[in-house]
């Protein structure tokens, strides 16, 4: 993303945006549709340099990115990588073998 954005570059993330949300696998893709939609209508009066602006288009690329993990266009790296033990059992032997020298120390004071 370019750190100047012009009005071509806007409109064309706008189309972008709304094309990728009508592939969205989700039963809320209308009111998803609208609310980018609402958004960029809200905003088209700033001022592209200020930091509304350049926080909104950043927040939109973002979006954009979300949106293309649904339709094939993303990054389809999915991976799972699990400890070798990702609940190891509590160490119970040590604490069974520290009680019974606990009670054999007792019993040998006496």
């Amino acid at each position: 993303m370019a750190s100047t954005v012009t009005r071509k570059g806007l409109l064309h993330l706008y189309r972008r945006l709304l094309r990728s949300c009508e592939t969205y696998p989700s039963k809320n893709r209308a009111r998803i549709y609208e609310s980018i939609r609402v958004e960029f209508r809200e905003n088209i009066s700033l001022d592209s340099e200020s930091e509304k602006a350049k926080k909104q288009i950043h927040i939109a690329y973002q979006g954009l990115g979300q949106l293309h993990q649904f339709d094939g266009r993303g990054s389809a790296n999915f991976s799972v990588t699990l400890e070798q033990n990702p609940f190891p059992k509590p160490d119970t032997v040590n604490q069974r073998t520290q009680r019974a020298e606990e009670i054999l120390d007792e019993i040998n004071k006496t």
